[in-house]
């Protein structure tokens, strides 16, 4: 009797391991191979939209992401200070020249993932008296929001856009210089400023704001968002696919529904 019945808890035992098993399989894996979620530090304009892929990204059964949002050069910094990240998304070529001439990342693995666009906004309800963007700089507007033009990439963007409009003397006096696109579009948003220039992304469904006018692209600096894989990534393998990820075809539908535009937009100006 002790025989058949040490036999028959053994069966159950290795029964309930095999269907745990077996369950296991079937759902997404939750930590990269070497312990811990992936890190990617990203720039803030891509919260919404990265958030959305890594939820197709961890339906495939890959490993847990963490993002780190904030302005590129915020970012940068970071990283050349040694935190601890797997991938950098910045939303400027000079943010990721940054980190690659520190030597945290090799220039061979950058890719260029996905373009933006500009636009001029106003809080909702309100307008500008005259034809944008040259109303711009009519008195009636006192304050313009901008991401700081000393390093956050949509100010240093919108900068570039304005001068190359011949309108920046004009409009630098009321520039109101922000930690990042997100904080101009805020500002926008509360009132604080009588117009904003942001990426259309952000704009795009606020009901707080409204758009006036869309930078041509063909008038705008190339807005380019490159990635690469961080040469002290803790993940390497997990990293190379997930910039590898966001070129697939689950991944662009995502960014197409937010409004970004393809890597190859750029190239067409």
């Amino acid at each position: 009797m002790r025989r058949v019945r040490s036999s028959r808890l053994l069966v159950t035992a290795l029964t309930g391991a095999a269907l745990s098993a077996a369950a296991t399989c079937g759902r997404p894996a939750t930590e990269a191979p070497s312990g811990g979620p992936l890190r990617v530090a990203a720039a803030v304009s891509l919260t919404e939209v990265l958030s959305e892929v890594a939820k197709r990204w961890d339906a495939a059964g890959n490993p847990r992401v963490e993002f780190n949002f904030a302005a590129s050069n915020v970012l940068a910094r970071q990283i050349l200070e040694g935190a601890p990240m797997d991938a950098f998304i910045s939303a400027d070529e000079a943010q990721m020249d940054r980190v690659i001439a520190s030597g945290s990342a090799e220039a061979a693995n950058r890719v260029t993932l996905f373009t933006n666009q500009l636009v001029v906004i106003t809080p909702s309800g309100q307008t500008l008296a005259g034809t944008p963007p040259e109303s711009l700089g009519d008195n009636a507007v006192k304050r313009v929001a901008i991401g700081d033009p000393q390093g956050v990439p949509a100010g240093v963007y919108a900068r570039a856009w304005l001068e190359r409009i011949a309108l920046w003397r004009r409009v630098e006096p009321k520039i109101v210089p922000s930690g990042s696109v997100r904080a101009a579009l805020a500002a926008v948003e509360a009132g604080n400023a009588d117009a904003g220039i942001v990426y259309r992304t952000d704009a795009r469904g606020d009901p707080r704001v409204a758009v006036v006018y869309e930078v041509p692209i063909r008038d705008a600096p190339a807005i380019i968002y490159p990635g690469v894989v961080l040469t002290r990534a803790p993940h390497v393998d997990a990293a190379r696919r997930f910039i590898a990820f966001l070129q697939s075809a689950a991944a662009r539908d995502a960014l197409a529904a937010s409004g970004f535009l393809p890597s190859d937009t750029a190239a067409a100006r």
